[in-house]
């Protein structure tokens, strides 16, 4: 009898050690951390704190880095008691690829921004939450937020994220030289060809001088002069580009940068020329296409330049330029409860307001009511959202991109016609987006 005593002790302790190891694990979160523990009846106890990890590409220098940290993220645990943020912040190439290796690896974080070109190539790989099929209130969130951006995360009949913030590009263009040359803004695509022609030329001490400037000739690049001149890249249901790319709208777009670089009015891309800021802050480019940090950069270098700022021009298919920004999207293996709570904040009026201070412009449709973000330099893009486009938002956009990219600067150089390269790109489309 004693025996059985000793042995049922025996037994006992054994049972007990693999609890008693769970019980001694240290409560510090690490980055890859997804939540803390919850009661055993499903509702976390007063004791208890969820910790969710929020990957983003705030530079770690940025005001909205420290925006984030110092307001928002104390904020929300205030009026979040139980929950804690970790933030977490990288360079933006680098948190692209630390995803990829995280998902791999299932160390994925609860929640991250991301930019909008991102969100086809995870919600392929299936480490994203199904928004709109997962979370009750989704819908009623989601309608405070600016239709088109919140467009970037709707993918195969379902939402992926929500709208953080958005971004497009506007005309830019030196006063001076214009009203020098007695020619006002261009309303239109013609009035941009013949603006740019008018303006390209040598200046007294020899330097040639150009009425517009591209940095690049990939898609965020040349899609506003496609899109505003009635072509596209893809069909609606972004399934086929054959007919769409290669349309005869599509080439004329291409063929008409094609003939005004080849009239020495358009540079830019190539090795060796002069950047985009420099050169239009020194009078060597007349107009340019860009965003709103645009502003910020030219005060900074080139305080004194008097410029003015335009519409894209509108052609057949209207005024159109390309939507940029991130959205905030929720990982599968998050605590999808806290997660959302924290997503819900960071796309609230406050959160977006706070953000605008720093330059982000506000997806958020009270936010963008608000005077301080009225009073802000927003005024311009602000009418250019709501008529800009995303990329097609698909998995192999940036396989499609590249091409896209490869087979203007063919156009460019005159080793293709516009139409041949179209249709040769319309092949590898095709083939990609079957993939």
């Amino acid at each position: 009898m004693k025996s059985k005593k000793i042995l049922t002790i025996i037994l006992s302790a054994a049972l007990c050690l693999p609890a008693m190891t769970a019980c001694g694990k240290s409560s510090e979160v690490s980055e890859s951390a997804q939540s803390g523990t919850s009661a055993t009846d499903g509702t976390s106890s007063k004791s208890e704190t969820v910790t969710i990890n929020f990957w983003h590409n705030y530079s770690a220098q940025s005001a909205e880095n420290e925006t984030l940290t110092n307001v928002l993220i104390p904020k929300f645990e205030s009026e979040n008691p139980g929950i804690k943020v970790n933030p977490v912040s990288y360079e933006w190439a680098e948190l692209h690829n630390k995803i990829l290796i995280s998902a791999k690896s299932n160390t994925l974080p609860d929640v991250a921004r991301c930019d909008i070109a991102w969100i086809p190539e995870f919600q392929k790989m299936g480490v994203l939450t199904e928004l709109d099929k997962e979370i009750s209130d989704f819908n009623s969130v989601s309608s405070n937020l600016l239709e088109n951006a919140m467009s970037t995360a709707f993918l195969k009949g379902h939402s992926y994220g929500l709208a953080l913030n958005t971004n497009t590009k506007i005309l830019f263009y030196n006063k001076k030289m214009l009203e020098e040359a007695k020619l006002s803004a261009p309303k239109t695509i013609d009035e941009f060809v013949k603006t740019v022609k008018l303006l390209s030329k040598q200046n007294s001490n020899g330097q040639q001088i150009w009425g517009y400037t591209e940095p690049a000739l990939a898609g965020w690049n040349i899609c506003p002069f496609i899109w505003s001149c009635g072509g596209s890249l893809t069909n609606e249901e972004q399934t086929k580009a054959s007919g769409y790319v290669n349309s005869e709208k599509t080439v004329k777009a291409i063929q008409m940068l094609a003939d005004l670089y080849k009239e020495q009015c358009i540079t830019g891309w190539n090795s060796g020329d002069i950047p985009m800021t420099d050169g239009f802050g020194t009078g060597r480019y007349a107009m340019l296409l860009e965003g709103p940090w645009k502003i910020a950069e030219l005060k900074s270098a080139y305080p004194d330049l008097e410029y003015e700022t335009a519409n894209m021009p509108a052609g057949e298919g209207g005024s159109v330029s390309v939507l940029g920004g991130e959205d905030i999207v929720m990982f599968s293996s998050a605590n999808k409860d806290a997660a959302w709570k924290f997503m819900t904040f960071m796309t609230g009026e406050f959160a977006q307001v706070e953000m605008a201070k720093c330059g982000q412009i506000p997806v958020n449709k009270s936010a963008l009511e608000n005077e301080s973000v009225k009073s802000a330099n927003f005024a311009p893009f602000l009418e250019a959202i709501k008529t800009a486009k995303a990329r097609p938002t698909v998995a192999s956009w940036s396989e499609i991109d590249n091409e896209l990219s490869a087979a203007v600067v063919s156009v460019m150089n005159g080793e293709k016609t516009a139409k041949e390269a179209m249709d040769n790109l319309a092949a590898k489309m095709d083939k990609l987006l079957a993939e």
